[in-house]
């Protein structure tokens, strides 16, 4: 009997966690039509891009087309039954490619949010805990960053790395940092006067604990607001690098390397340009949405914290 208690309390707690979480999605999908038709964008979003993943690992395709493929018998096809959203200057299946790159642009999107938000967050707060000459160091630091252009920033370290997806990454992933080591910074100024922070001190809490425990769960709502409403401008920057040719190169297909290739056959082939362009702008709407749909539902004093120090 006990065994058998051993083995279901686990499930049990794991059962009533996932029904806690779906629950709670789904009363922030139902909170405002905003919170619903941002969760629609984005689920739409997110399972095209797993399966165009699921495919590329099993070195398959979605659609009857190879991404990768040429066929130029096909050239230049406009929007038909055959192609539904036409084929490029070597015959290849917009749709396909389309698809194929929601993976790439959300995968990089994903890996540069990851790394900002890790270092911002650590960054902002140790200088604004700290204090003192340790946040007047790395506030300048902060600020060094942020004098320069974000695009132009970024161009210059992914083309001093050489250009491709990785340096595409390492570059937006400096450019962004910096707005969530402000940000968190700011925030721990603020909870840093709170009473709760002296009632801990008094009794005896140290600072690694101030930190973990006390400061660090106010702060990850932020956090996530911000990566959520990041998603669809770090997209647009390494669309940008790609159309400047630094980011992905031939023949993969990312959206902003397929406007770029599409500049000699306008306006005759639009299509090139608008069916990549429209995916970027429906992300980047999706996560925009969702990132004030979160704010709104988490805490909606948020939005006024987000002005830096």
């Amino acid at each position: 009997m006990t065994m058998q208690g051993n083995v279901t309390r686990p499930q049990r707690a794991r059962r009533e966690l996932m029904s806690s979480i779906l629950r709670r999605v789904w009363d922030f999908t139902r909170s405002s039509g905003q919170a619903t038709l941002a969760m629609m964008i984005v689920t739409l979003v997110a399972v095209t891009a797993l399966l165009a993943f699921g495919a590329y690992v099993a070195d398959s395709h979605l659609t009857a087309f190879d991404p990768l493929k040429m066929n130029i018998r096909a050239r230049l096809e406009p929007p038909g039954l055959e192609h539904w959203m036409g084929s490029d200057k070597i015959g290849r299946d917009m749709l396909s490619r389309v698809i194929a790159g929601s993976w790439i642009s959300l995968s990089v999107s994903m890996a540069v949010l990851f790394v900002a938000a890790i270092v911002g967050t650590t960054v902002g707060l140790v200088a604004g805990y700290v204090g003192g000459i340790v946040d007047e160091i790395l506030m300048r630091i902060t600020d060094l960053f942020l004098a320069f252009p974000a695009l132009i920033l970024a161009a210059a370290i992914a083309a001093s790395f050489g250009g491709g997806m990785l340096s595409t990454t390492v570059a937006l992933a400096a450019v962004f940092w910096p707005w969530y080591a402000r940000l968190i910074r700011s925030r721990i100024l603020s909870l840093k006067q709170q009473d709760f922070i002296a009632a801990s001190r008094c009794l005896g809490a140290s600072h690694t604990r101030l930190i973990f425990s006390s400061l660090l769960p106010m702060v990850w709502p932020l956090v996530i607001v911000q990566a959520t409403t990041d998603v669809g401008f770090v997209i647009l920057a390494a669309s940008g690098l790609s159309f400047l040719g630094l980011g992905a190169q031939p023949p993969t297909p990312e959206w902003g390397a397929m406007i770029f290739d599409s500049l000699t056959h306008q306006p005759a082939s639009w299509w090139l340009a608008v069916f990549p362009g429209g995916a970027i702008a429906l992300v980047a709407i999706g996560f925009n949405l969702l990132g004030d749909s979160l704010r709104d539902y988490l805490d909606p004093s948020l939005g006024a914290s987000e002005a830096g120090v």
